[in-house]
């Protein structure tokens, strides 16, 4: 059986459309265009239904065939989200009051799907957190309340079933999968006293004692917190709007991480400078981490977060696991040219470079071979479009706006997991009439004084660092502790001295006089032994250096920049070798 063409779905100024996705990329049959201006659009988590609001009402339809399944009179409806299991619509709209109704009106609003009647009518000023959180079996749901969480089971809105007893709760992430369900809490820090955040596992949410895991910290504003696939560990990005130091116009950020089991850490980033993007790997033991001042680097973590590979530096700001996590692209929009470095994340081998100026979006397609990037409005409002690609580079289907119109959003359908197998990974450009876009070499700005000079002796802004693997026992040894490895070296440092002191000859006990025309001769034999000696000892601390880096450890830049310099050293050592 052939696997489902994913749909894309387009909103504009020229109204709501759905597109069959590669290798087609025509219109979706079945669905109507909406030419009216649709303020939001979604798909259900399962990719059957899809919901827009064109400003009159908002449409439910099936996606196979576009058969109307709900229509609500909502023409203000801002924001529309799916439970996980279908029965529930939320429909969020902006909050007003009026001298008629002080109170205002209930903005948030929850409908059954089968029945199309209201279940809840809520109160939600705040467009944060604005929509309940469900497990994916609907039998727990959590909304923020006035700085509390409220958690609901069994779609029954009427009754809180229970609720989280920690004072001035800001923010909360629920926990993906069925039960037992967690929850991780953010209580912002006031008076002196740090923010932290809190794993409870439902329904135990009395205090810190029957919290999982509690970490807390200073310098946050703001935090992002993301769970894994398996619901195992969470990763807490926090965040100042402005850095003291004055070093960042992005503020500061700090990432920390922790684990049900009650593990946690502070996840050690190399380079300073802001934390743009984090990602979790689908597999859920790995993470991906772009960070630093430009160029950035990127860095793979373990879940013990220590680095597995760093992909050196680049011009980027965002990571994207592919839905099967075979793929990772990292990519410089916003500010950026738009470069894509697509890698395979088992080889750790790159795969294609291409680029997409001006892209304001990015996003896998569910099958895991293509993806789709975007200028929309209102963060572009010229070159308006989107591109279809194939993960190898190549362009397969391309879509300009008309002259005096507007791009808004392209999505793609939601599919359950497993819905697409994972394919071996093709390092061939696919075919296409549009060809591909790879990223042009491109030289760094030298000023008007250095042009005259070769290109390696201008000045640099910066050193650009190559990827590295960083996993320990690459040649197959055990991996050791930090403290064994320091032991092992020193034992090892010692052995070779001792053959060294073994391998030197002997003076002869008795040496012959020598005459002051032997002397003038052997000064220059002894000026070259020096050198000799000197150029066999920076050998020596490259090869050092080199073990420290089989051997996982994260080296400087200045230690990167001696072991480059060894073909040089070799060179010279062998010159003054000849001369002898």
């Amino acid at each position: 059986m052939a696997p489902p063409v994913p749909l894309l779905a387009v909103r504009g100024s020229d109204g709501t459309s759905l597109l069959c996705g590669p290798p087609k990329c025509e219109q979706h049959s079945p669905f109507h265009r909406d030419s009216r201006n649709c303020r939001c659009f979604t798909f259900s988590r399962d990719g059957t239904l899809f919901a827009w609001c064109n400003g009159l009402s908002v449409s439910v339809v099936k996606c196979s065939d576009s058969s109307m399944v709900a229509t609500f009179d909502l023409p203000r409806a801002t924001l529309l989200e799916f439970s996980p299991l279908n029965n529930i619509l939320v429909t969020w709209q902006p909050y007003t009051k009026s001298q008629d109704r002080p109170q205002g009106d209930a903005n948030l609003l929850l409908w059954d799907l089968q029945s199309g009647q209201q279940i809840k009518a809520l109160y939600q000023k705040k467009v944060e957190s604005w929509c309940p959180s469900w497990s994916d079996d609907e039998k727990i749901c959590v909304r923020s309340v006035n700085n509390e969480l409220h958690f609901f089971e069994n779609n029954d809105f009427n009754t809180i079933t229970n609720k989280l007893h920690i004072q001035k709760v800001s923010d909360f992430a629920l926990s993906p999968g069925g039960q037992p369900s967690k929850v991780a809490a953010y209580v912002p820090g006031s008076k002196g006293a740090p923010s932290f955040v809190r794993l409870y596992q439902y329904p135990g949410l009395e205090g810190v004692s029957s919290a999982l895991a509690n970490k807390s910290f200073f310098k946050a504003d703001r935090v992002t917190m993301q769970w894994n696939n398996k619901a195992s560990a969470v990763l807490v990005t926090a965040s100042t709007e402005v850095d003291k130091t004055g070093a960042s116009y992005y503020g500061e950020q700090t990432l920390h991480y922790l684990a049900v089991n009650g593990e946690t850490a502070l996840v050690q980033l190399p380079k300073n400078g802001p934390i743009y993007d984090v990602a979790w790997s689908p597999n859920s033991a790995e993470f991906c981490v772009v960070y630093g001042f430009m160029p950035a680097k990127a860095t793979i973590f373990n879940l013990k977060c220590d680095p597995v590979f760093d992909f050196g530096t680049g011009p980027r700001n965002a990571a994207y696991y592919s839905p099967q996590g075979h793929i990772l692209v990292l990519a410089g929009f916003g500010n950026l040219r738009g470069q894509m470095e697509v890698w395979d994340v088992k080889k750790y081998k790159q795969v294609s470079k291409p680029q997409a100026p001006d892209a304001t979006h990015f996003s896998w397609c569910p099958d895991g071979e293509h993806v789709v990037t975007a200028t929309c409005s209102p963060r572009l409002r010229v070159s308006n479009g989107y591109k279809i690609w194939h993960y190898t580079g190549s362009v397969l289907h391309k879509w300009d706006v008309v002259a005096g119109s507007e791009l808004w959003e392209v999505r793609w359908q939601s599919f359950p997991e497993g819905s697409f197998p994972e394919r071996a990974i093709k390092y061939q450009a696919a075919p296409s009439e549009l060809g591909t876009t790879q990223a042009p070499n491109t030289q760094a700005y030298r000023p008007p004084a250095l042009r005259h000079l070769p290109a390696s002796q201008g000045a640099k802004l910066h050193e650009d660092e190559p990827p590295q693997n960083m996993r320990p026992g690459l040649s197959g040894e055990k991996s050791l502790s930090k403290t064994a490895l320091k032991n092992q070296k020193k034992r090892e440092a010692k052995k070779a001295a001792k053959q060294e002191a073994k391998t030197e000859p002997e003076p002869p006990s008795d040496p012959a006089p020598v005459s002051n025309s032997q002397s003038e001769l052997s000064s220059g034999d002894l000026e070259n032994d020096k050198k000799i000696k000197n150029l066999k000892k920076k050998l020596k601390a490259i090869e050092d250096l080199k073990d420290q880096q089989a051997s996982g450890k994260v080296l400087q830049k200045n230690q990167l920049e001696k072991i480059q310099k060894e073909d040089q050293l070799l060179q010279e050592l062998q010159a003054l070798q000849i001369g002898q």
